[in-house]
């Protein structure tokens, strides 16, 4: 069976948490050996944790979404350091900066000094960082050189950039995630896109219960019940919660599928394979190899699940 590794979810989203013990049974079911959960701010940095220390697939990553920066406590980067100090399988993420058309709503100068906090203390702790960036690769190319180098490896999640800033965050270090986003880019240009990548840097993604992929047929989607929705129909804590009509699918990645809360499967990793395999020109089972290896490598830092599974 292929194996993969779902290097970016959000399976602590209160629209399906109540639904996560089948969701990770059927996904692992499916060859899925880990799952790489973000956080987005202090309010479910607890059910990262929680999340983690029940399941053994899950990563847990810590981070302050851009969209989130407003909300934070004054201390909260103690408590982010608390939460990656006690919890060494952790990683950092989601961090990130935002000029879509929700992110242009929150001051830039206040991401990028949230994002280079959460830069330095993934450095210091030598831990990978998991990173949003939506129209702002110039901004972030920039904090990026001007921080120094991120020694444990970041990924770009989602990546929707250009080919020709690939070598530039290739250099850095950077990691480059696909989820079902990519289908809502022009198929010749995310094919140049990823032909630039290096093959050791490519990864797979869900960004569930995001990006749901676009197929001919949609009857082969794996779905999340719409029972799997909080009670009161909201969805605090998701990262979708503007008016999907305002936003392209290069700007803030899509969000047409949650007006009628149809919600990512992490399963559906299985059709961006597919899809990233057939742009790349390599079977599935080639690029399922290359990137379990290539997300094994990132996630095996001192404490990490991955690493503790070699040994």
């Amino acid at each position: 069976m292929i194996k993969l590794f779902d290097s970016h979810c959000h399976l602590q989203d209160p629209r399906i948490l109540n639904m996560v013990p089948k969701i990770i049974k059927t996904t692992t079911e499916t060859g899925v050996v880990h799952f790489a959960v973000n956080g987005l701010s202090e309010k479910d940095w607890h059910l990262v944790k929680e999340m983690s220390e029940r399941y053994p697939s899950i990563v847990p990553n810590f981070g302050l979404h851009p969209w989130f920066i407003t909300e934070r406590t004054p201390n909260w980067l103690k408590t982010l350091r608390g939460f990656l100090e006690s919890t060494p399988a952790a990683a950092v993420g989601e961090i990130g900066l935002d000029k879509g058309s929700f992110g242009r709503k929150i001051d830039f100068a206040d991401q990028v000094d949230v994002c280079r906090q959460q830069l330095q203390l993934a450095k210091e702790l030598e831990r990978p960082a998991s990173i949003h960036c939506v129209r702002a690769f110039g901004d972030l190319l920039d904090l990026l050189k001007s921080a120094g180098p991120v020694p444990a490896g970041f990924i770009l999640h989602s990546y929707l950039g250009s080919a020709e800033m690939v070598p530039e965050f290739a250099k850095l270090g950077a990691y480059f995630s696909f989820s079902g986003f990519l289908m809502s880019m022009k198929e010749s240009k995310a094919k140049k896109m990823l032909k630039s990548i290096p093959k050791d840097r490519i990864l797979l993604e869900t960004d569930a219960p995001e990006a749901l992929p676009k197929l001919s047929n949609p009857d082969s989607l794996y779905l999340i019940e719409k029972e799997a929705s909080s009670a009161d129909g909201t969805s605090s804590g998701g990262i979708n919660d503007g008016n999907p009509s305002e936003k392209s699918p290069e700007e803030d990645k899509g969000n047409e599928q949650q007006a009628e809360e149809i919600h990512n499967h992490p399963a559906n990793i299985h059709h961006v394979l597919s899809y990233v395999a057939s742009l790349l020109e390599l079977t599935k089972e080639e690029l399922a190899e290359i990137s379990f290896a290539n997300a094994s490598r990132l996630f095996s830092y001192e404490g990490s699940k991955v690493l503790q599974e070699v040994k």
